[in-house]
C-alpha cells in the first residue's frame, strides 16, 4: 500500500552540482541494503558542535540531483544554526526516490533503517531529525539503528515534530519585517500571499488569519483549497502566486522558488517565508534589493524548528524560555535588515556576516 509519509509522484527536485570543490567535512553516499535507495548524508561543519539537520525523503530525477540538494541544504544548516546562536554545526541527509517509484510502508521502513545505519556510521558527527517527506514516527524507526536522532514522538520520550516552532519563528520574522518596511508591526489589514500550505505554511496561514490579515493562498495539492475556504482566503494557482499584488509574499514550499523571472514579477514590498534555500541563485538577492523588495533571509527566518529540537530536549528546558528563544528570531531578522541598510549590502550578505562571525569566533 502507498503511505502518507512518502511524497506522491510530483515535482522532481532539480539541482546542479557545484563546480567548485565542496567545503564539507564529510559526505557519505551509500546504497541502502534493505531499501535499495541512494542515501546521502552531508556534514558541512562541526565547528560549533555536532551537526544537526533533517532527513529529506523526496523524488529526484537522478541521484546526483539528490547529492546537490544535500550539499546545498547542509551548508544552509551551518548558517542557520550559527545565526540562531546554537552550539550546533550543519548537516543534512537525503533519501532519493527514483522517478516512477512509489514507496510502500515496508520499503519506507527499510529506508529509515538504512538511514539509521548511515547516521550511526558517522560516529556522532551528525544528528538527524524529520524534514520534508519524513515525520516524528519515521524518526522513531531511524532510532532503532542509532541514538543520533531527535524529534521523536512524545510518547517515546521525544519532543515531537517542530512545525509549530518553525511557524512561530516565521510569524515573528514577519512582524519584524513589517516594522522595518512599513514602520508598524501590525499584521491586521495587510495582504499576504502564502505559497505552500503544508505543515508550516498551513499553521502560518492560520496565525496570520487570526491576526486579521487578508490572505491569498496556494498549494500544489488541490485539496488544500479546503483550508482557503475555512480561512476566507482567496485561492490562486501556484504558478501565478508571485504575480498577486500584496504586501508580503510568503514562500513555504520547496526551495529555489525565487528565480530571476519570479523576482522580476513580484508585486510585493517584502518576502518572508519558511521555505529553505529560496534563492535560485545569489544574484536574485541583488535583484530584489534593486526592486525595493525586502527579503528576510530564509535560514534566519525558519530557524524555529532547529531551536526547538536543540532546546526542548535539553535538561531543564522550560516552555517560557523556549518561546522566548523562538520569538527572538524576530529580533535577529530586525538586526540583519538594519545591518544590510547600514552597510549598503543585501540582507543575504548581512545574515551571512552574522553567521560567519559566530563561526569565526569558534576557531
Amino acid at each position: 500500500m502507498t503511505i502518507t509519509h512518502a511524497p506522491a509522484p510530483a515535482p522532481e527536485v532539480r539541482a546542479e552540482l557545484p563546480m567548485d570543490a565542496p567545503e564539507h567535512e564529510r559526505v557519505l553516499i551509500t546504497h541502502g541494503p534493505r531499501s535499495g535507495l541512494t542515501i546521502i548524508v552531508a556534514v558541512h561543519s562541526t565547528r560549533l558542535g555536532q551537526a544537526l539537520g533533517g532527513a529529506r525523503l523526496w523524488r529526484y530525477g537522478h541521484w546526483t540531483d539528490a547529492l546537490a540538494d544535500a550539499l546545498r541544504l547542509s551548508q544552509a544548516m551551518t548558517l542557520k544554526n550559527a545565526a540562531a546562536g546554537l552550539a550546533r554545526g550543519g548537516g543534512k541527509s537525503v533519501i532519493a526516490i527514483p522517478a516512477g517509484v512509489i514507496l510502500d510502508e515496508a520499503r519506507t521502513r527499510d529506508a529509515m533503517l538504512d538511514l539509521g545505519d548511515a547516521v550511526e556510521s558517522l560516529g556522532g558527527a551528525y544528528m538527524t531529525a524529520e524534514d520534508v517527506g519524513t515525520s516524528a514516527e519515521l524518526m522513531a524507526v531511524v532510532h532503532e539503528r542509532t541514538e543520533f536522532v531527535c524529534g521523536l514522538p512524545p510518547e517515546q520520550g521525544g519532543v515531537g515534530e517542530p512545525a509549530d516552532a518553525t511557524a512561530a519563528g516565521v510569524h515573528a520574522s514577519i512582524i519584524a519585517t513589517l516594522d522595518h518596511v512599513f514602520g508598524s508591526p501590525e499584521i491586521a489589514g495587510r495582504h499576504f500571499v502564502v505559497a505552500g500550505l503544508g505543515q508550516v505554511g498551513g499553521r502560518l496561514a492560520r496565525s496570520l488569519a487570526a491576526a486579521g490579515a487578508r490572505l491569498t493562498v496556494t498549494d500544489v495539492a488541490d485539496g488544500k483549497r479546503a483550508l482557503a475556504d475555512e480561512l476566507g482566503a482567496d485561492w490562486v494557482e501556484p504558478g501565478d502566486a508571485h504575480l498577486v499584488e500584496a504586501d508580503v509574499f510568503v514562500p513555504c514550499g520547496l526551495g529555489g522558488v525565487l528565480t530571476p523571472d519570479v523576482a522580476r514579477g513580484l508585486r510585493v514590498h517584502a518576502v518572508v517565508g519558511a521555505a529553505n534555500n529560496q534563492l535560485a541563485s545569489r544574484d536574485v538577492a541583488t535583484m530584489l534589493q534593486r526592486r525595493g523588495i525586502v527579503w528576510a533571509p530564509d535560514f534566519v527566518v525558519n530557524a524555529g524548528g532547529v531551536i526547538y529540537l536543540d532546546v526542548a530536549g535539553a535538561p531543564g528546558a522550560d516552555q517560557a524560555g523556549l518561546d522566548a528563544r523562538i520569538a527572538g528570531i524576530g529580533d535577529t531578522v530586525a538586526a540583519v535588515l538594519r545591518s544590510a541598510v547600514a552597510n549598503g549590502s543585501t540582507p543575504l550578505e548581512a545574515a551571512e556576516r552574522l553567521a560567519r562571525d559566530r563561526l569565526d569566533a569558534a576557531r
